[in-house]
């Protein structure tokens, strides 16, 4: 069950308010020594030159005024533990991703404002080449080897453009739903599309046929710059929350074209602009 979500119509009190929660299999309870939380949640933010300083601004920012919103700290509220444990990275090529949150509770206000803090304080950097597929495993082993227990395990992956380096994207993917992991994800679709940036059409169905995946995962396009901060605070408090709109809100399906985007057109692309 996979979801593309209007941020117009996707508002934060159907998905606190109503729907079931996102069905996952409860995981075994916790080893000795870890610590029980309601959802281990990874943030995997894409630092690529194909995202401007304005938008790798807004994306920080974005999650920043997510953290300490009232929805996200409604939405602790309401697991069985009332914790999250999360960590950020920014990622770009398949052997460059950087951790800049490392893994931290958030249980309550003040936690919240001391992870937006280092959020908003963690310089902002760009770097050569798109691998989602780099970012999925780099991922993997941060939800495998935390020294949490988490219902849910998330990660979360926003990104402008298609896999164009490492392994194709639908392997790093299928190995994460192996473990139980929940992918979601924020295509980001403010600009038109540019041979010179590898961008795409319809990264929302990219996203959607190529990268999310697991029980309840779901895409929350950007196609408004101005909507940047509203998407992802929508996002976090839906992951957060662990639910889903009652019904499905613009699904993606439901205005896809007859043929459906290539898992490998970012790789296509790459390979005939430089013909390696």
């Amino acid at each position: 069950m996979r979801f593309g979500v209007s941020i117009a119509t996707a508002l934060i009190g159907a998905a606190l308010l109503s729907g079931d929660v996102a069905g996952v299999a409860a995981p075994a309870g916790p080893a000795a020594g870890e610590k029980p939380v309601d959802v281990e949640l990874v943030l995997a933010l894409d630092v690529s030159y194909s995202m401007d300083l304005d938008e790798l601004a807004l994306q920080r920012e974005g999650y920043a005024q997510a953290i300490v919103s009232k929805e996200f700290l409604q939405a602790l509220k309401s697991g069985p533990t009332g914790k999250v444990a999360l960590a950020m990275f920014e990622w770009a090529a398949s052997s460059d991703q950087k951790l800049i949150i490392p893994w931290v509770v958030i249980d309550g206000p003040e936690s919240a404002d001391a992870v937006a803090a280092e959020i908003l304080k963690s310089p902002i950097r760009r770097a050569s080449r798109t691998s989602i597929s780099g970012a999925i495993n780099f991922a993997i082993p941060l939800l495998e080897e935390n020294p949490y227990h988490g219902l849910r395990r998330v990660i979360d992956i926003s990104g402008d453009g298609p896999n164009n380096n490492g392994m194709p994207v639908t392997l790093a993917r299928d190995a994460a739903l192996e473990k139980g992991i929940i992918i979601n994800g924020l295509p980001i679709m403010v600009k038109e599309p540019s041979y010179s940036t590898m961008d795409i059409d319809n990264l929302d169905y990219y996203y959607e046929d190529c990268v999310i995946g697991g029980p309840g995962s779901f895409v929350i396009s950007i196609k408004d710059r101005e909507k940047f901060k509203e998407a992802i605070h929508t996002k976090l408090v839906m992951e957060v929350a662990g639910r889903l709109p009652q019904r499905r809100v613009v699904p993606v399906a439901d205005e896809a074209p007859a043929e459906r985007v290539s898992c490998l057109v970012g790789e296509r692309i790459w390979q005939d602009r430089w013909g390696r």
